[in-house]
């Protein structure tokens, strides 16, 4: 099921793979069990792009769209190309999203899933591109959209471009509310910057993982400008929860069972 977890590992070997963590040594099949959780201490490994996609999408429904858009520099902006060209390399995707028609439990649905993986899911001109391409497909035929969120924020190599995107999805995302669809979140850690402060909160139903970072500015900054220390736990998925931003903590092991139920029911 994920064939993938390089990038998610240092120290690995082909059979046997090591959590950054506890730096304790697994199987890739151990791994594929536990749903790319560690088995020594719990902790949830971070998933690209595909392997996401094979866990919560039924078996070979998914149908990717816009694959072959990339990023350019318009701003010129210094070492842009150069981060660019190394993320190309280091993946084989051309972005930091990957958008597309699927089912999920025999539901058809709009899906895109970010990915940590290509410049930490930050936000450019083409990540919003992609997404509201995604959300105006939708529409027309009339879908669900799945959105699973992991970014450092607007890219910022990409200055007013990419802080462009915040509107032009939260539009999008308005046009689809209005036309009666579904739009369900899963926050992954980690989710901050003008992911958080647009799309990412604009769900209908917004679900998290256990333990994701969720949140704008970094706590130090925030500490810093308020003079004041922050409580424990602060911006982590069980803090959102308690405090009304998040509607669902879901264990990854249970998060398709969870969003089929979704689905099903406004449907």
């Amino acid at each position: 099921m994920l064939n993938k977890i390089k990038n998610i590992f240092k120290g690995s070997t082909d059979k046997m793979k090591l959590c950054k963590k506890c730096g304790k040594e697994f199987s890739v099949k151990e791994l594929e069990q536990s749903y790319m959780i560690c088995p020594e201490c719990g902790t949830y490994l971070r998933m690209n792009a595909d392997e996401r996609l094979d866990f919560i999408t039924d078996k070979g429904s998914f149908k990717e769209i816009d694959m072959d858009m990339q990023s350019k520099n318009r701003l010129e902006f210094p070492g842009y190309n150069e981060k660019l060209a190394k993320a190309l390399e280091t993946n084989d995707k051309k972005e930091a999203v990957t958008c597309g028609i699927c089912k999920i439990g025999g539901v058809k649905t709009a899906i895109f899933v970010m990915d940590s993986t290509f410049m930490m899911g930050s936000m450019g001109s083409v990540v919003g591109e992609k997404i509201t391409r995604l959300f105006e497909l939708a529409i027309e035929r009339e879908l669900p959209v799945v959105g699973f969120t992991t970014s450092g924020g607007a890219r910022m190599q990409e200055g007013i471009f990419s802080l462009m995107q915040m509107a032009k999805v939260s539009g999008v995302v308005k046009k689809h509310s209005d036309a009666g669809l579904l739009y369900i979140t899963v926050l992954t850690d980690p989710t901050t910057g003008g992911v958080t402060a647009s799309f990412a909160m604009e769900g209908d139903i917004i679900i998290a993982e256990p333990n994701a970072l969720v949140g704008f500015a970094g706590a130090r900054v925030i500490e810093q400008t308020t003079g004041e220390k922050l409580p424990e736990g602060f911006q982590r998925s069980e803090f959102l929860l308690k405090h009304g931003f998040v509607d669902i903590i879901e264990e990854r092991s249970k998060l398709k069972d969870c969003i089929v139920s979704l689905l099903k029911i406004h449907s």
